[in-house]
């Protein structure tokens, strides 16, 4: 019996650490998508996304909400960079419902578009359509 229940929780305790290290390996994979999306590299981040996809079995969606660029999604990072290609991208790989709820500031996409007056990029066109 004694036997059982340290197997179990040697389990448990290895299961924690690994998991930890999991984080810790998507944390390193998504490092530098900031700058991948300042730089307008489509082909860079489509490979990064593939690369996550095929490591971790995560789509876009899955962790689009968990990155930040000062302080910016990945989208309104791509908006204000005006980087048109990767902007496009993105908001072709997102669902649309996401699209549509706000962001960790509380406000939707649409509003802080119309906000801050980015109403003609390319990128807020291509939003409009999907929602």
């Amino acid at each position: 019996m004694l036997k059982i229940v340290k197997t179990s929780l040697t389990i448990a305790a290895a299961s924690f650490i690994f998991s930890g290290t999991a984080n810790a390996s998507i944390e390193d994979a998504l490092a530098n998508i900031c700058t991948i999306v300042e730089a307008d590299d489509k082909g860079e981040l489509r490979k990064k996304m593939r690369a996550v996809q095929s490591d971790y079995r995560l789509k876009l969606h899955d962790y689009y909400s968990g990155i930040t660029c000062n302080g910016q999604s990945l989208i309104r990072t791509a908006i204000q960079s005006n980087s048109v290609e990767v902007g496009t991208l993105l908001v072709k790989k997102m669902p649309s419902r996401e699209l549509q709820n706000p962001e960790s500031d509380g406000k939707t996409l649409q509003a802080w578009i119309a906000e801050n007056g980015f109403q003609t990029s390319p990128i807020a066109s291509e939003v409009q359509q999907r929602i």
